[in-house]
């Protein structure tokens, strides 16, 4: 764990750059999995995605951006119209309160670009710092940590933090942040994100299948045995 004087342990450093690049070579094509065309779409995809899967937002979203394709349109869309395209990701109502939102203060503020930084992507309505790493890793090559509930999991799991450090996401962001170079923080994130869907299930994770399990303290949560456990791989997330 992060030593008193805030510099990591060399130990722990070293342990968990050696499991990153093992998921880096387990996952080959790990990488957001949210469909998008340019920072507008990925903002309001990774909006759309809260409490619901990426390939039910992937279904919607050509039909959204079709009929919207930017902040203009969106933030002029007729409510019921935006609400009837987004039924299937549920909680649609507050969803299209929200996308409609988001859009009118890109208009009114940003002329209906989306920031490429931190602070004001911050700023705009229902943007949280995990949104925001989402598209600025992913949109505009700015390195950032996105810790959803997978990454959170993972690295409370691997020993990487203390839980009550993995439950705080700006904590967990920071102590993470501090075991790597920042260069490698997003695509850290979709491989752990990536393993955290496919074999570190939440609750039961695929233990006797893991390529990383000489290096997890967690180790035996779910099935050891090779077998049983490679029925709980999946190749993509839930659906």
């Amino acid at each position: 764990m992060p030593t008193d004087s805030n510099r990591p342990d060399t130990a722990l450093v070293r342990r968990a750059r050696r499991v990153n690049r093992v998921l880096a070579e387990t996952y080959p094509d790990a990488r957001c999995e949210l469909d998008f065309t340019n920072p507008f779409e990925l903002l309001i995809a990774t909006v759309l995605s809260a409490q619901t899967t990426d390939r039910r937002v992937n279904a919607i979203t050509p039909i959204l951006f079709a009929a919207y394709p930017d902040a203009f349109a969106l933030a002029a869309a007729d409510v019921d119209a935006v609400e009837t395209i987004l039924k299937p990701t549920g909680f649609f109502r507050a969803k299209t309160k929200s996308v409609l939102g988001l859009s009118a203060a890109l208009v009114e503020r940003h002329e209906g670009v989306v920031p490429g930084n931190l602070e004001e992507l911050v700023k705009l309505p229902g943007v949280g710092r995990k949104t925001a790493f989402v598209v600025l890793g992913n949109a505009f090559g700015i390195p950032g940590l996105t810790v959803d509930t997978h990454f959170a999991r993972l690295i409370r799991r691997l020993g990487w933090v203390p839980p009550e450090i993995a439950a705080d996401p700006v904590k967990a962001e920071h102590a993470v942040g501090a075991l790597f170079p920042r260069r490698d923080w997003t695509m850290l994130s979709h491989h752990l994100i990536w393993h955290g869907r496919r074999r570190c299930h939440a609750k039961k994770p695929a233990c006797g299948a893991c390529p990383v399990a000489q290096w997890c303290p967690a180790f035996g949560t779910g099935p050891t045995d090779p077998v049983e456990a490679a029925k709980l791989v999946t190749t993509q997330g839930p659906a």
